[in-house]
């Protein structure tokens, strides 16, 4: 397909999932990568008590709470 018709039919509202090849697709600078924290036992436990309540794990926990400060710095 060109680009003129696939700009088209994008413009146009149309679904365009059936033109994509997403099996090479990546999202950028969210590839993960590990890293190793060491807390003292009070912020585990407290991590622990916070995911419970919320239902979710402490890695998550975790991530979205330094994501969310992060997101503040900018």
């Amino acid at each position: 397909m060109k680009a003129k018709e696939f700009d088209k039919k994008f413009d146009a509202g149309e679904d365009m999932t059936g033109d994509l090849d997403f099996s090479k697709a990546r999202r950028i600078n969210q590839e993960p990568k590990r890293v190793n924290i060491d807390f003292p036992a009070w912020v585990v436990t407290k991590l622990d008590k916070e995911s419970k309540r919320l239902g979710i794990t402490r890695q998550a926990l975790v991530k979205v709470w330094i994501a969310e400060k992060l997101k503040e710095a900018v």
